[in-house]
């Protein structure tokens, strides 16, 4: 099989997973893994997946290695909490040669310590990975991008024009994903900065958490622009003390994200902290959610970091405390109003 028959692979079946595979398809083969045989055999009898039908260009396949035997090109789209565990079983089989670039939002944890919320003390940046770090770790990949943007699943699934970047410090790696994933519905930006890229791309799950819990109280778009805003400058104060330039926030990756994924029904995270707003409780939503929402991990590791970095990022500490403690929602908002915030753009 020559370089240029070679299908294009996706680890993941999720949403975004099979969005991904369905864009891939306009333009290649695609060999989509899924590590649950049930989905599969589900997918072969009625070709549909989260209620989108799968391109006839998608090939099936439970055997992970044959996805790393048969593409040079991956996205793995997998949660944030399985992608180490998915890379342990990949890893031995991929190459130098070989081309990953993953579309997950969130962060790992590999703390020698507890890292539960009560001991929030234990955690240290070199305690937390992103994705493209633990692909680095896991295997002898080289070529490493992220996939980053406002790309809700259910829109891209049902054909709305949308755009997303490919970050990644290898420009070979930016056009291998523009050349297979771009549409005309779907337009590929490029940028070089990786990390800005993650972290944007996790650190917003948090904010859409916040945004959805106001619109559940009933709140209007003032206060949902001021949280956006203000979690945006406390996004870029966790990436500049992680190491990520404020440029990387206010891009595609960054601002675009954010403003989809904190106003829109169709992401999970603001569905989450929409029914969180309307007085549900949390094990009773996550149970009823067919995916768990990448933001509540993220969220739990965020304020560790904040501890350890010292930050002042309350919206994210009062986010904490309304969806891990049960604290009151108007009480938090009480305490966000009266913040006393010296100025409105101190990042610049």
């Amino acid at each position: 099989m020559s370089e240029t028959q070679k299908p294009v692979g996706v680890i993941g079946a999720g949403s975004f997973g099979t969005a991904i595979a369905n864009l891939l398809a306009h333009n290649s083969d695609v060999l989509l893994y899924s590590r649950r045989k049930e989905v599969l055999e589900t997918i072969a009898q009625t070709h549909y997946n989260f209620g989108a039908e799968l391109s006839p260009r998608i090939r099936l396949t439970n055997d992970i290695q044959v996805v790393a035997e048969q593409c040079t090109l991956i996205f793995p789209v997998v949660p944030a909490a399985g992608f180490r565990g998915m890379m342990r079983q990949v890893g031995p089989h991929l190459r130098p040669s070989h081309i990953l670039i993953h579309g997950t939002k969130g962060f790992d944890v590999h703390s020698p310590h507890s890292t539960t919320p009560e001991e929030s003390a234990a955690l240290r940046r070199e305690h937390v990975s992103t994705m493209s770090e633990i692909i680095a770790q896991e295997s002898a990949v080289l070529r490493v991008g992220c996939l980053s943007g406002p790309n809700l699943a259910t829109e891209i699934m049902e054909g709305q024009p949308t755009a997303t970047v490919i970050a990644s410090k290898f420009n070979e790696v930016i056009r291998a994903g523009q050349a297979v994933l771009s549409s005309r519905y779907f337009h590929v930006f490029g940028s070089n900065d990786i990390l800005g890229a993650e972290l944007a791309g996790a650190l917003k799950n948090i904010i859409a958490i916040g945004s959805g819990i106001l619109r559940g109280k009933g709140l209007g778009k003032n206060i949902q622009a001021m949280i956006i805003t203000r979690g945006l400058t406390e996004m870029i104060y966790f990436g500049k003390a992680m190491g990520a330039t404020p440029g990387a926030f206010f891009g595609t990756a960054g601002i675009g994200d954010l403003v989809a994924t904190a106003t829109s029904k169709n992401s999970r995270n603001f569905t989450f902290g929409y029914r969180i707003g309307r007085g549900e409780e949390r094990e009773a939503i996550l149970a009823s959610m067919p995916e768990t929402p990448e933001g509540l991990g993220t969220l739990r590791i965020a304020r560790q970091l904040a501890n350890y970095y010292k930050l002042r990022v309350p919206i994210t500490q009062m986010i904490y405390n309304i969806v891990f403690k049960g604290f009151d929602v108007d009480k938090a908002i009480d305490f966000l109003m009266t913040y006393p915030y010296d100025v409105d753009v101190d990042f610049i």
